[in-house]
């Protein structure tokens, strides 16, 4: 079997070996297996591996969680990006997301699928036995650190004439202050030249202290995030997420709206809750938020 990416052709080996991706795309892709995102299920039987689900209820509930946080993370994007119609997109950090395979479905997309050198070797195997067909639209599958000006530029100029969309899930609770203010600053000059806008899921509020402490122990996804100070590296507030990127230029022009109906993973998470753990969740405070900015006037 082979398949074409950029115009470059590999071989891709039946008994391919997904053992290299790493633990913490190799967990977040088991999540989204759960769900009806598109390919997630398929993604993870190739995979051809027992998955790691936790025993203990408290467990189970907290997985269900994650599972219900990060499907609804990825369909706010959908949510804003269907209604502007931009057919040019490029995402930055999709990890083992397969929203571009999805997208270029349709003949007049030409979608830019990117994220680090060796998360990108791997998927374009999963991405060549999922789809070895070809494709309506245009797929291009590309290693692509967000921070480096002259790469970003060089795959934003493929698209054809119109404006551009770009979007991510989770890279700027990765990235601190000054790198966050590197990576607004392209995205800035790239929209000033071609109009359209970004949509970003990764609009994180820090965790009480108390609340925080709680979650990363016994926890290995929460000490990974601990060990990569994430933490620290989101937002104070709404407010000041809101005011820091006014500062680089942009401004909300929507924000993502829940839609429970859109969440396949909800009515299991649900049934794993006692009742007073569901009368608890009405007091949660919000966390995470999904924005459409656009340049300011």
């Amino acid at each position: 079997m082979a398949y074409f990416f950029a115009g470059t052709f590999m071989e891709t080996p039946s008994n391919r070996d997904f053992n290299s991706i790493s633990p913490s795309a190799k967990g977040l892709l088991y999540l989204k297996g759960h769900t009806t995102l598109p390919y997630a299920r398929e993604a993870v039987a190739l995979l051809a591996e027992p998955e790691p689900f936790p025993a203990d209820p408290e467990k189970v509930a907290r997985y269900w969680a994650r599972i219900v946080h990060f499907e609804q993370r990825y369909r706010s994007i959908d949510q804003l990006l269907q209604p502007i119609a931009i057919k040019n997109i490029i995402e930055i950090s999709a990890g083992f997301s397969f929203r571009g395979l999805t997208m270029a479905a349709d003949p007049s997309v030409y979608y830019i699928d990117t994220d680090l050198t060796e998360i990108i070797a791997t998927k374009k195997a999963f991405i060549a036995q999922l789809h070895p067909d070809p494709l309506a639209g245009h797929l291009d599958i590309e290693a692509l650190n967000a921070l480096d000006e002259a790469a970003f530029r060089s795959l934003t100029a493929r698209f054809p004439p119109g404006p551009v969309a770009i979007v991510n899930e989770g890279l700027l609770m990765y990235l601190d202050t000054a790198e966050k203010q590197q990576l607004c600053g392209i995205i800035r000059r790239i929209l000033q030249q071609s109009g359209g806008y970004w949509i970003t899921a990764d609009i994180y509020i820090r965790e009480d202290p108390e609340v925080a402490g709680k979650m990363y122990r016994n926890d290995a996804l929460m000490q990974f995030l601990e060990a990569h100070r994430i933490e620290e590296k989101k937002f104070s507030s709404f407010e000041a997420a809101e005011s820091f990127f006014e500062d680089m230029g942009f401004v909300i022009d929507e924000v993502a709206q829940p839609n429970h109906s859109l969440i396949s993973s909800l009515p299991k998470f649900m049934e794993t809750l006692t009742a007073a753990q569901k009368e608890k969740m009405k007091q949660v405070r919000r966390t995470r938020a999904t924005w459409r900015l656009r340049l300011a006037d």
